[in-house]
């Protein structure tokens, strides 16, 4: 009777033990995955990203191996089916997860005082669209359904400006990623385009486009830094070690300015990790405007284009 007690606390400490991700290490590295905003290319926004994991990397010892998803839905699937330890989402991704208790908040960039960002509507710098208003009957661009500054804020922007994007625009393209709705835009196949700020920038330094010839239309409401979350299946030690270095990371021996960056692959000041999660409400608000039907009406516009 007691070796099968015995055997039978074995097995009940053995499935503990699988549910938990195993301790990472230089066999088991941490599985970053990050949202496709620049296209979902290795050396897009991967390479954003490096610089700050390999200073987390230096400072604890603790290894990453770092991917981008396909989709924004794909990086969703990835954290809640336990594929990925760490993610870069955008603000509406981290509402997503959050509500499925997949995650949590690890950290926020902070750039020049502040964690906040902009969505904004590109076209070109000779159209003749200078408001919102003007976009009744015109092709617009937009990324990932659930992008925050290239869908998600956008649409809800045209909305607030009297437009019903379904009945009033002419097309919608949906590209996938920031990169290619600003492309899609300088090769005239849309008339503008919905992306970040940041997103636009980063074109600009890599000069992929020029920035003579766009010119913004609108900018939005400021919007929480797009977070880094990691999974609430992760040992609470881990999490707080995890947590401690990126608060510290900017003041580590051997971490250069140059480590410390963030979206779009811009400098930062600092991680924030004491970001409080309530700030993301005003992302699920405008998450909340966009019902699933609308959301199919305009999937099905999108399609027919």
């Amino acid at each position: 009777m007691f070796r099968w007690i015995f055997a039978l606390c074995l097995m009940l400490l053995a499935s503990a033990a699988a549910a938990q991700p195993a301790p990472a290490s230089h066999d088991r590295p941490l599985r970053v995955v990050l949202i496709p905003a620049d296209g979902g290319t290795e050396d897009g926004t991967r390479a954003d990203y490096q610089p700050i994991f390999n200073a987390i990397s230096r400072m604890t010892g603790l290894q990453f191996d770092i991917r981008v998803g396909q989709s924004y839905n794909a990086v969703v699937d990835a954290m809640c089916s336990g594929a990925a330890d760490i993610a870069f989402v955008g603000p509406v991704t981290y509402i997503e997860v959050s509500q499925r208790h997949c995650a949590e908040l690890l950290a926020v960039a902070v750039e020049n005082g502040q964690s906040i960002y902009y969505a904004g509507i590109f076209t070109k710098s000779s159209s003749p669209i200078h408001a919102l208003k003007d976009l009744k009957g015109k092709r617009v661009a937009f990324g990932d359904v659930n992008s925050t500054s290239s869908f998600v804020f956008p649409m809800t922007m045209l909305m607030d400006a009297g437009l019903d994007p379904v009945r009033d625009l002419s097309a919608i393209r949906l590209t996938g990623s920031h990169a290619n709705s600003l492309a899609a835009l300088a090769q005239g196949q849309v008339d503008a385009s919905a992306l970040s700020f940041d997103s636009f920038n980063k074109a600009i330094k890599q000069k992929a486009i020029d920035p003579g010839t766009i010119r913004v239309v609108a900018r939005s409401i400021a919007i929480p830094q797009p977070p880094i979350v990691m999974s609430t299946r992760l040992p609470p030690a881990l999490k707080a070690r995890l947590k401690q270095a990126f608060a510290t990371v900017d003041k580590a021996p051997g971490v250069t300015p140059d480590m410390i960056r963030g979206y779009g692959g811009a400098k930062v000041e600092r991680y924030d990790t004491a970001f409080p999660p309530v700030r993301f409400n005003v992302a699920a608000g405008k998450m909340a405007r966009l019902s699933d039907q609308l959301k199919g009406e305009i999937l099905a516009k999108a399609s027919q284009h």
